[in-house]
């Protein structure tokens, strides 16, 4: 009887220590969450000014009042809730402005959201202006299909979509309408 005691007490302690083992589980990150709440930013910048180069060379300058870091999450971000200027430079250090209210940038696909009054100023004095413009920073392209409208030296054109390479060499307004210089 003793012994039957013992065996039931012992399979006892063992089953209880095997739940508590299989129970505990070591996850960093969610050991790091403690004290962030999921809707707070992990981080926040002031007056940031951000340059990303390639070989020494810096290509695109971001500068910002506010950064807000939501990098925590599972498709993190980095928002800029009171606007930002990106500069963003050529081969020949020819430099093209980029303005806007409000931004997001997605650091799993490298793109740019820009929101409310979007300016975009050429070292050539063409302008463009949207009101939300992508910036795919790894192809190095412009886009939207919002209504844009697109002034150059010579004319106006308004459209109801853009595509563009950075440097605007590429730069197609689709759906147009507009007043166009016409030589005869």
């Amino acid at each position: 009887m003793e012994l039957g005691k013992i065996y039931n007490i012992k399979n006892g302690v063992i089953a209880i220590a095997m739940t508590l083992f299989f129970s505990c589980t070591n996850n960093f990150k969610e050991v790091n969450k403690i004290g962030v709440s999921d809707n707070e930013p992990q981080g926040v910048g002031v007056n940031v000014n951000a340059k990303r180069t390639d070989s020494g060379r810096v290509v695109a300058n971001l500068i910002s009042p506010k950064l807000l870091d939501y990098e925590n999450r599972k498709f993190g971000y980095s928002e800029f809730p009171e606007g930002v200027k990106l500069h963003i430079f050529d081969e020949l250090n020819q430099r093209t402005t980029i303005v806007a209210d409000y931004a997001i940038i997605y650091s799993d696909t490298d793109v740019i959201d820009l929101q409310d009054n979007v300016i975009v100023s050429t070292h050539e004095g063409d302008s463009l202006y949207a009101d939300q413009l992508f910036f795919d920073q790894k192809k190095e392209w412009l886009f939207t299909n919002l209504p844009v409208e697109y002034k150059s030296k010579d004319y106006l054109t308004k459209g109801k979509g853009f595509d563009s390479d950075r440097d605007f060499t590429k730069a197609e307004v689709l759906e147009i309408s507009g007043l166009f210089a016409v030589s005869e």
